[in-house]
């Protein structure tokens, strides 16, 4: 996936100041593969040192500051390529937090991030998360404005999606998202057609957190300290056509259970199978006075399965 976002950065004809020089006929073997497995992305993201890396590579592209940028595909590229509605976003440095937020936006502290004392990071956490390169500390921030929001990062996700919760009237906010997730999720819903089941999309009930929020119910029965919601490739998803704020009857059983959210689990499962760099967690959740039956798709690169089969 990073070298699908590396190459968004060579594409900004409208992203503002950007000079580049004239167009291979087709893209280097490294960019060819456009919008991910599912050929559904639609933003890129990307730090200030691999704008650098496009320079090396002998085009010019200068972005004045982090965030959102529209752009089109150069003419003479492959029009198969060819995308409308795309971005590329410049990641706001990691290193622009100070004292756990990002202007009036809090964010806390991640569990292996240096500086972050005891008091904001659980011992356990810590520990764990030490050395292991699934928990580095992210390399940036997605800014999000209001505007920015609506912005499309696929066919059937905005950037707005996966914002934590809370801080409803502080702007801008400040989002980590990895592509390969959206990937996934877009896959999901293609997975969940083919298997009989017309789904319009996915609602995420919940994509990124922030430590801050993540913090508030961590614990036994509760959410994990190093949870991967932190690191921007997780989300908790269900089809909701019918706009209801639940899961929708996938199975037509006239009941909305445990068992069409292993349909769901089911779908998420095959597209793991079919792309294995997309592999991750999976997991069930029942119903509960807060929400209805929900799924955990993420892709943490391992593994990991739970909830009731």
């Amino acid at each position: 996936m990073r070298l699908l976002v590396v190459l968004a950065a060579t594409l900004l004809a409208l992203a503002g100041p950007v000079l580049a020089s004239p167009p291979e006929p087709k893209p280097p073997a490294r960019f060819r593969d456009i919008g991910g497995r599912s050929g559904r992305l639609l933003a890129f993201i990307e730090t200030r040192e691999g704008l650098a890396e496009l320079e090396r590579a002998g085009l010019r592209v200068v972005i004045p500051e982090p965030g959102v940028y529209p752009f089109e595909w150069p003419a003479g590229w492959p029009p198969a390529h060819a995308k409308t509605g795309a971005s590329v976003i410049l990641l706001t440095p990691f290193a622009e937090k100070r004292d756990g937020r990002i202007g009036a936006y809090v964010l806390g502290s991640w569990p292996n991030e240096a500086g972050a004392g005891p008091s904001s990071v659980p011992a356990g956490a810590a520990a764990y998360a030490a050395g292991r390169a699934a928990y580095a500390v992210p390399s940036g921030f997605i800014k999000v404005t209001k505007a920015a929001a609506a912005t499309r990062v696929s066919e059937h996700f905005r950037l707005g999606d996966f914002l934590t919760k809370g801080q409803a009237n502080v702007w801008p906010k400040y989002l980590i998202l990895d592509l390969k997730l959206v990937d996934k999720l877009e896959l999901l819903i293609e997975a969940l057609r083919e298997d009989g089941h017309p789904v319009k999309g996915l609602h995420v009930m919940s994509g990124f957190r922030t430590p801050n929020y993540n913090a508030r119910e961590v614990g036994p029965g509760g959410r994990s300290a190093v949870s991967r919601h932190l690191y921007g490739d997780s989300a908790d998803v269900y089809p909701d056509d019918d706009g209801d704020g639940r899961l929708d009857d996938l199975n037509g059983d006239g009941c909305v259970d445990l068992a069409d959210a292993r349909i769901v689990a089911a779908a998420a499962e095959r597209v793991e199978k079919e792309v294995p760099e997309l592999a991750g967690g999976i997991g069930i959740y029942p119903a509960t006075a807060a929400h209805g039956p929900m799924v955990h798709v993420d892709t943490r690169g391992t593994r990991a399965r739970w909830g009731p089969r």
